[in-house]
């Protein structure tokens, strides 16, 4: 992966999350800015990289923003009422190399990475005698599953990639890595989060990672790989464990009314009045000061507000004086609303296609009417597995309309083709940033761009 001189990562690790009330996410008060060959000196150096490290997360081009519209608009939830063609060629399919978009989300998950690289390299070196070896574990462990992480976006949105594992200090330290295979780079993503599951502490954290939230991402990534018994063994670790994770009531009652951290969050990122989301500026009207470019379609609204499909998920969207439909999700001012990376009804869901596939269809349908039952939805009517599987898939794209999954969704279970006429399978990945392909001869294109 290459930086331009405009995105070289030789950057200050600026505190870009301002945390004034989060659990204990203010343990330590940040430094505001260290550069990155000065940042892991000691302890509180080490905590301050931390920070840092979820802030690229929490980024406008990576989970503020820019990676959450990729997995909107290729789907079949989303309209958008702008006129930009950039954002018209996810819609159409038919993305190049050139669009401001992938170049900026690639480029985000890369500093990302480089972030949590950085942290991996130093940390272990610290000799500060009050930086405890448990609280040095806890650091490397959110860094190795912030890296899982990106590098699972990386590959379910452009497949193999260059595996960068170190921090990159010059232009040219990663010039000439070509590309691992997707096998490859999935085989790194369970590497990361194996270290992490080793590393980190077994507790409830909703905003930064522990043992628990890299078990929810490995049942997520045992369910891209189609390994039915793993993906079930680790959903169940975080669906069982009833008294910190559950289905808050109503649907909405994870984010409306200014809610944060609830019961029903496993992971999410969060923003303040000096840090905010602009993700919600996009989704809101000019009524609500916002720019409404992406909406709610037509399709959508009407799926949502069907009492036996929405429930009470109609929540999700609201109606202007001049009835336009707009989503609201995301609608504080200042923006402070979260990102919800991993919600315990993933899980659910996650268990109930696992459980399917293996056969074990009561119990599929059990975490299926959960989720349907939080909804007040009766039972599903369905009785076979391809039912089952099939009512799950329609589930999952209520469920999380809102959140970038169901692009993915349709890509991982093979059913792109039929349910949004994309038969070309080179579209299935999004064209390398032409922008990284001019930097690095070494770096190939996605076939068909």
């Amino acid at each position: 992966m290459k930086f331009s001189k405009n995105t070289r990562y030789i950057l200050p690790f600026v505190l870009t999350l301002s945390l004034a009330s989060c659990d204990n996410f203010l343990e330590v008060k940040p430094r505001q800015a260290i550069v990155d060959d000065q940042t892991i000196v000691d302890g509180v150096t080490a905590e301050t990289a931390v920070r840092g490290l979820y802030g690229a997360l929490a980024g406008a081009n990576y989970y503020g923003t820019n990676f959450q519209s990729i997995g909107y608009f290729q789907g079949d939830n989303i309209q958008w009422t702008g006129s930009q063609s950039i954002v018209a060629q996810f819609i159409n399919h038919n993305v190049t190399a050139d669009n401001a978009t992938v170049a900026s989300t690639w480029a985000a998950i890369y500093q990302t990475i480089n972030r949590a690289n950085q942290i991996i390299e130093k940390v272990p070196a610290v000799t500060d005698a009050s930086f405890t070896q448990e609280k040095k574990n806890q650091l490397l462990g959110e860094a190795y599953f912030v890296r899982a992480l990106a590098y699972f976006d990386l590959a379910r949105t452009w497949g193999g990639v260059q595996l960068v594992l170190t921090p990159t200090k010059e232009l040219t330290d990663n010039e000439g890595i070509r590309r691992s295979s997707v096998t490859e780079t999935y085989a790194q993503v369970l590497k990361d989060l194996t270290e992490a599951e080793k590393l980190l502490p077994e507790t409830t954290n909703r905003y930064r990672a522990t043992k628990k939230t890299a078990w929810a991402l490995m049942a997520r990534y045992y369910l891209y790989q189609k390994d039915w018994a793993q993906a079930e063994t680790y959903a169940s670790k975080l669906v069982d464990d009833v008294a910190n994770y559950k289905l808050v009531k109503p649907y909405s009652a994870f984010f409306a009314n200014n809610a944060r951290g609830t019961e029903e969050s496993i992971f999410e990122i969060y923003y303040s009045p000096t840090s905010t989301n602009g993700h919600r500026n996009s989704w809101q009207p000019p009524a609500n000061g916002g720019t409404r470019q992406w909406a709610p379609n037509e399709a959508f609204v009407n799926l949502v507000n069907d009492p036996t499909v929405g429930g009470n998920r109609n929540a999700l969207v609201a109606k202007t004086t001049q009835g336009l439909w707009y989503g609201n999700m995301y609608y504080r001012s200042p923006a402070t609303d979260p990102t919800f990376v991993i919600r315990i009804a993933e899980l659910f869901l996650i268990r109930a296609e696992a459980r399917a596939q293996l056969n074990k269809l009561p119990e599929a349908l059990a975490d299926l009417n959960a989720v349907r039952q939080r909804a007040d939805l009766t039972p599903s009517p369905a009785v076979t597995q391809p039912e089952i599987l099939l009512a799950i898939e329609n589930e999952r794209r209520v469920e999380f309309a809102f959140e970038p999954h169901r692009w993915y969704d349709l890509i991982r279970t093979g059913r792109v083709a039929e349910v949004l006429g994309v038969t070309d399978a080179n579209k299935y990945v999004l064209p390398i940033p032409i922008d990284q392909l001019n930097a690095d001869k070494a770096l190939e294109q996605n076939p068909g761009y």
